[in-house]
């Protein structure tokens, strides 16, 4: 089992999609449980490469081919997940902000947060205020993720939060803000609740913002 588990976590750090899926399929047939195959095939080296892109051995590439990696395990695994009664981490919802079409940068979060165990909801690109807060509403998320590229777009991250507020559900949820133009001075003048400079501290971020699970 532990073996299994050690090819299929190398898969991913190499962002190999193919060997990933067969890797997760064999596991299944194995019988090892789905809890441990995300646990420790798909998590564990999600946070490896975070940590290996932190240290600046892994660059975004490198990143983004090991949570496609990832996705294509977590993509045979989710239906066993359900099954199992096995718990995600938390519920995020993402998306780029209204009038920015910008996604690569938030595409990478999505996957990512989906390597750390969290459920992701992610609406895509120029996402207006009140589609924010619908989503909100309506999936009830702990998080909600924003991203933009643009300095005349990041102005529409403000509006978005008070949308949240309006239907009165800001208290209910945190708010993590990115992307290029974005700094912490901004993510605090307009009430955020994180801002992450990249991908791995995105996560690092989202983990801290959503203690209730381990």
């Amino acid at each position: 089992m532990v073996a299994q588990l050690q090819l299929l976590a190398e898969s991913v750090i190499a962002g190999r999609r193919a060997d990933a899926d067969r890797e997760t399929r064999e596991a299944l047939a194995g019988g090892v449980s789905p809890r441990a195959i995300l646990a420790e095939g798909l998590i564990a080296p999600m946070a490896e490469v975070g940590a290996r892109f932190e240290r600046g051995e892994f660059y975004v590439p490198e990143m983004l081919v090991a949570a496609r990696a990832m996705q294509a395990g977590l993509a045979v695994l989710k239906p066993h997940l359900a099954e199992g009664g096995v718990q995600m981490r938390g519920k995020v919802v993402i998306g780029t902000v209204k009038g920015d079409l910008h996604d690569i940068g938030k595409n990478l979060v999505a996957m990512m947060l989906e390597g750390a165990g969290f459920e992701v909801i992610d609406l895509g690109t120029d996402v207006a205020p009140e589609k924010f807060a619908a989503a909100v509403r309506e999936h009830k998320p702990s998080l909600v993720g924003m991203s933009a590229l643009l300095t005349t777009t990041m102005k529409a991250m403000q509006p978005t939060i008070e949308a949240i507020e309006d239907i009165g559900l800001r208290t209910q949820v945190k708010v993590l803000v990115g992307g290029a133009p974005i700094t912490e001075d901004f993510a605090k003048s307009i009430g955020a609740d994180g801002y992450a400079a990249d991908a791995s501290r995105a996560v690092a971020i989202a983990k801290s913002l959503s203690p209730d699970r381990p």
